[in-house]
């Protein structure tokens, strides 16, 4: 009965201890934010704070670090949004904001690939999936972002696709 005993905290200790590093680096990072004073970094920080929590209560269980990243992009993906519908409104004041945003949470996603890497990746699927014309592009699209796991933009991949497949 011992044995049970100390398995049991160890099962529960491991879900604890194996809590995303970028989600200890969030919380951290709020915590600084709010004694610093930094406003617009820490407004940022929540939302995205929130945005995972609600992913966490969808799936029901913490999130993987590679879950995380999905997270802050869709979060980046809606800041470019405000900041193109805020420029063509003439908002100037509420663009800066976003942008501002938008690069404390860039800091949350992996480095992006270069021009090569993303033009190989492109010559890689097209490949792999067998692609020949222009009808192939969701197969090809597919294969690429899936393996550039948020670390390329879509409309940059779609663009350099079409120009392989000469769409």
């Amino acid at each position: 009965m011992a044995e049970d005993a100390n398995e049991a905290p160890t099962a529960s200790g491991g879900q604890v201890g194996g809590e995303s590093k970028l989600k200890e680096r969030l919380a951290a990072e709020s915590r600084a934010a709010l004694k610093a004073g930094e406003k617009i970094k820490l407004g940022a920080l929540r939302l995205l704070a929130a945005s995972v929590k609600n992913r966490e209560v969808e799936l029901r269980r913490p999130l993987t670090d590679d879950e995380f990243v999905e997270v802050a992009l869709r979060e980046v993906k809606r800041r470019k949004e405000a900041i193109e519908a805020y420029a063509s409104a003439g908002r100037e004041d509420l663009v800066a904001k976003e942008t501002e945003e938008q690069q404390v949470l860039e800091a949350y996603l992996p480095a992006a690939l270069s021009e090569a890497e993303l033009i190989a990746l492109v010559e890689e699927g097209v490949a792999a999936t067998g692609a020949a014309g222009p009808g192939d592009l969701g197969k090809v699209m597919g294969y690429v972002m899936g393996k550039a796991k948020g670390r390329a933009d879509g409309k940059e991949v779609q663009t350099r696709v079409r120009e392989r497949l000469g769409n």
